[in-house]
């Protein structure tokens, strides 16, 4: 069984955020870069879970340039047996969805998993946007997946319980949390990771649909107003005409 897992990075939530060129770029100096959580927790990990039970490989797919090795050595690591890095620089989601389906379409592989987002563009469109382009079901924000009789068993969470839903291989899946549990690399995956392939393919059949114009720092918050527990009309007042949530 062959799974293909998508991989990003994303800046550590710890990092000073910045732009530069009148806030038409991100500035990446000094940003610490980690590999995306959902990506790295919940879909990387479930793909080797998966692969021990029934067997196979797992390659990861990344949309980058050689700075993002570094994150994808770390998911060789943690047990993928190779990786495949589609040297351009992201642009947008479309932009990496279709560089990702292009090189999947005639890959075979049976499960495609990616995380349900990225922490910083926080999208959660990519999984679609590849399932759409090789007209593969799609199971969205998956919290647990199983394979059985060339079937996928997938469950997520909907208003007030859980939606069971079963699709036919090959199958796009995002993995949301609840997914799988963190593992984290022991010395000898780290050594292994040095010799395992990372084979860069150049960008074929990349589509563009957005630029970005600029960028733009959230307000800084506003005083913090206290409101005596015995004035509960005062609370009220103030949520109905100043934070105006009534």
């Amino acid at each position: 069984m062959k799974f293909l897992v998508c991989i990003s990075k994303a800046p550590d939530t710890t990092s000073r955020i910045a732009f530069t060129e009148g806030d038409t770029k991100f500035d990446s100096n000094g940003v610490q870069f980690i590999v995306n959580p959902y990506d790295e927790w919940y879909a990387l990990v479930r793909a080797l879970e998966l692969k021990e039970q029934h067997g196979g490989t797992v390659t990861t797919v990344t949309v980058g340039e050689a700075d993002c090795d570094p994150v994808i050595r770390k998911a060789l690591a943690i047990g993928a047996d190779d990786a495949v890095r589609i040297d351009a620089q992201p642009q947008d989601a479309l932009h990496v969805a279709s560089l990702i389906a292009n090189h999947a379409k005639d890959a075979g592989y049976d499960v495609i998993l990616c995380g349900k987002e990225t922490i910083d563009h926080n999208g959660s469109v990519v999984g679609g946007m590849v399932a759409e382009m090789l007209d593969l079901a799609y199971i969205s924000l998956a919290i647990t997946l199983d394979l059985e009789g060339g079937k996928a068993h997938a469950k997520r969470e909907a208003s007030g319980g859980l939606e069971t839903v079963e699709a036919t291989m090959p199958v796009v899946v995002s993995a949301a949390k609840g997914m799988a549990e963190q593992r984290i690399p022991n010395m000898r995956g780290i050594m292994a990771a040095r010799t395992k392939p990372l084979n860069v393919e150049a960008p074929e059949g990349g589509t563009l649909g957005t630029t970005v114009s600029r960028f733009e720092m959230p307000p800084a918050k506003g005083d913090c107003k206290m409101v005596s527990a015995d004035q509960p009309e005062e609370l009220i007042r103030l949520l109905r005409e100043e934070a105006k949530v009534l």
